[in-house]
């Protein structure tokens, strides 16, 4: 954990604390991070270095302090007895009154530079939807809220961006409940409310149980994208991608290269799961593996390239000769000398302006056929065809489709 605890003054004069976190420049637009019914955990508190870490300064408070200050419960069956009851306690009007003190307490601060929004999960996401309600915040997003189907009289108060996840498996937000929800905001076209196929409650979680990554990553990608657009931190992805590729292409510098990334990275070529998680890890692949068994001649050729909010999705052409044995790409395989151009697609995520993740995708048997390991006489595979083809549309299609000649003239 990389945060620290602050004081909250509240509104009728009480105090209590929540968890600081501050992205790596200091400073940034803030974020009110609710709770669950389980207090600022581990798990919340992960989530706000999380958040600072795409830039915001991210300030988690302790809603239950009027019951017992610092509640900081687990997710075991025992520890769910304890946060249920102090669920049946709570009292959301107060709540969203003390979220009031804390997005004052937040705004006074010199870290934040910005607009500010409220990020909520489980009882936080009800929270967040009544805070976007009831006060004025910049952007709303609510994670599995529990009851907003119940607070819908105050739906056309809600003057900010809001978004809205919900899992479809999630029984305490079944389909009807949430098409309640999607039904008060018809025609609000700055409000997204997005299901996610086979997620169940507390889907966004690491630590629990429940915890779903295709939609865990889906939800923050949507999220972060709300987030930039309506206050920003905005960041260069495409000069921070084209200097990432620099260090590994044209200088080669593996230390470099690790500098442009987050400090717990990871990268994996699709096809033969090549690559590194972790710094150690990845370093040595980079340093060891990678930058040393590129060809002399390796040359990138850009097809296209998709800017998203975190993430660039580079279509390319590979090319190299097959001078030397490559660790990465052709692992014990010795130089054939033949020359290659490999279709290839990099989606590289970041957060906040460093890169934390690469997922490379090509397709392994053109590679094998071009160095003559397959026969693409023998196999419905192609060479250098998937290059020349990709550069120009107009280069035959199906020509390993044997029977395209039958519907020739076909309707």
């Amino acid at each position: 954990m990389a945060g620290k605890t602050i004081d909250i003054v509240a509104t009728d004069g009480g105090r209590f604390t929540g968890y600081l976190a501050l992205p790596e420049k200091g400073a940034g637009p803030g974020i009110v991070l609710i709770q669950e019914i389980f207090g600022v955990n581990a798990a919340l508190r992960h989530t706000a270095d999380l958040y600072a870490e795409e830039g915001y300064v991210v300030l988690a408070p302790d809603l239950f302090w009027r019951m017992q200050p610092n509640v900081d419960l687990a997710f075991d069956p025992e520890s769910r007895k304890k946060a249920m009851d102090f669920n049946s306690r709570f009292d959301s009007d107060l709540g969203v009154i003390d979220i009031g003190a804390s997005l004052t307490t937040l705004r006074a601060r010199p870290e934040c530079t910005g607009k500010v929004a409220v990020i909520g999960f489980c009882l936080g996401g009800r929270l967040a939807y009544l805070t976007a309600a009831r006060l004025k915040v910049d952007a709303a997003i609510g994670f599995y809220g529990v009851n907003i189907d119940q607070h819908l009289g105050e739906a056309g108060k809600i003057a900010c961006p809001l978004l809205l996840h919900f899992g479809s498996m999630d029984p305490l937000n079944p389909p009807d409940k949430v098409e309640k929800i999607r039904s008060a905001f018809t025609a609000r076209p700055e409000v997204g409310i997005h299901v996610y196929t086979g997620a169940d409650h507390g889907f966004y979680m690491p630590e629990r149980a429940s915890y779903h990554r295709p939609s865990a990553w889906m939800a923050h990608s949507r999220t972060i994208a709300l987030l930039r657009g309506v206050m920003g931190p905005h960041y260069d992805l495409n000069a921070l991608w084209e200097k990432h590729c620099e260090y590994e292409f044209a200088t080669r510098d593996a230390d470099a290269t690790m500098k442009t990334m987050v400090p717990e990275p990871y990268v994996n070529h699709i096809p033969v799961m090549t690559g590194g998680v972790g710094h150690e890890q990845l370093h040595r692949f980079y340093k060891h593996h990678f930058i040393p068994t590129l060809p002399k001649d390796t040359r990138l050729v850009s097809i296209s390239r998709t800017i998203g909010a975190d993430r660039v999705v580079d279509e390319l052409l590979f090319c190299f000769t097959h001078d030397r044995e490559i660790d990465w790409l052709l692992p014990g395989i010795p130089p054939t000398g033949k020359y290659v151009e490999i279709p290839t697609v990099a989606i590289v995520c970041f957060r906040g302006d460093k890169l934390y993740h690469e997922h490379i995708y090509w397709d392994q048997a053109t590679v094998l056929a071009q160095i003559g390991l397959l026969d693409p006489k023998t196999l419905p595979i192609a060479g250098n065809e998937t290059a020349r083809k990709v550069l120009d549309e107009k280069q035959p299609s199906n020509t390993l489709m044997k029977r395209w000649a039958e519907s020739e003239g076909k309707r």
